[in-house]
């Protein structure tokens, strides 16, 4: 009873509250339209022929309806699709950090901070990521994931992502000559550190093929010529009340189209944008729990890894003899 209760209070608060709706960006031209349904009221009461008939909207009902119903669909797949690859993205860290943890030999002292380094250029890419989809610039919140060198090297960058998982290339590939990684393990980590790259492109389709501009001109031209055309259908009907109705029908109306536009591009720091900094910020958690733990395959594979070196090494002095 008690949860029902608290889902009720919830449902109203969330139907008054202003912040995260369109309200703000529809109330102007919703006040216009129906400022504009109270003066046909007047001509209206005046005598004046205002009045049209009401089966005249029904055909730009139709319309108006099925492009609207388009509009919404189209920025909500595109919403949908930004959580999916940010999803994917998610995943494929925390995978690609798993295998470098477990499957990176450690052979040297320095080899456990090297690995840790290169952990937190996973966080790295995705906090670049970020800030490359909102066209922002190479900010504080990487400086704490990266070397003096590689964040000044990152600030000359046009695309930083890339750069970042070129690093991490970089390093998998000096393992693998080092012998702390197999050809099939490079293989498969390479594989995860792909998928990365193409959630970025992904991304970065969403973020640079916007809704057509003449589709979105002719919608909101049609919603104005609709908007202002309701006084006419309805004054004979609604006498003073036709401003307040067509007021409430524009702020419908306006506000669909609106949510469109909103959702469009998800990566924004608007309320109803993708939570990416908190997305960020669980892969940081994510990243810092594995490194407290220690693989207990690691003393196994340290010592299949010099009996492998020790045999290349034998086989190499023969075949020079």
């Amino acid at each position: 009873m008690h949860s029902v209760s608290s889902k009720q209070r919830s449902w109203f608060r969330h139907a008054i509250q202003i912040r995260g709706s369109v309200i703000p960006a529809i109330l102007g031209r919703t006040i216009i339209c129906g400022a504009f349904g109270a003066g046909v009221s007047v001509l209206h009461a005046v005598g004046v022929p205002v009045s049209l008939p009401v089966l005249a909207g029904i055909i730009p009902n139709i319309v108006l309806g099925l492009m609207l119903v388009f509009r919404t669909n189209t920025a909500y797949e595109r919403f949908w699709e930004g959580r999916k690859l940010w999803g994917g993205l998610v995943n494929t860290v925390r995978n690609l950090a798993r295998h470098i943890w477990v499957s990176v030999l450690e052979t040297e002292k320095t080899d456990r901070q090297e690995k840790q380094a290169v952990l937190y250029l996973l966080v790295a890419f995705a906090v670049a990521t970020k800030l490359h989809l909102r066209q922002e610039p190479v900010n504080t919140e990487l400086q704490p994931l990266l070397s003096s060198p590689r964040y000044n090297k990152l600030q000359t960058m046009n695309n930083p992502p890339l750069e970042i998982a070129f690093w991490i290339q970089d390093y998998l590939q000096r393992q693998y000559q080092r012998q702390c990684l197999s050809a099939y393990q490079l293989a498969t980590i390479q594989e995860l550190l792909n998928s990365l790259v193409d959630y970025l492109g992904g991304c970065e389709r969403i973020l640079k093929t916007p809704i057509p501009l003449a589709y979105a001109i002719h919608l909101r031209q049609l919603l104005l010529i609709y908007c202002l055309t309701l006084p006419f259908q309805y004054v004979s009907q609604l006498g003073w009340w036709t401003g307040p109705m067509v007021a409430l029908m524009s702020f419908t109306l306006f506000g669909i189209e609106a949510i469109g536009m909103e959702i469009e591009n998800p990566f924004g720091r608007d309320s109803n944008d993708l939570p990416l900094d908190q997305i960020c910020e669980t892969m940081k958690r994510n990243i810092d729990d594995l490194m407290t733990l220690d693989p207990e395959s690691s003393s196994w594979l340290v010592a299949q890894a010099n009996m492998r070196r020790e045999i290349a090494a034998g086989d190499k002095q023969l075949l020079e003899s």
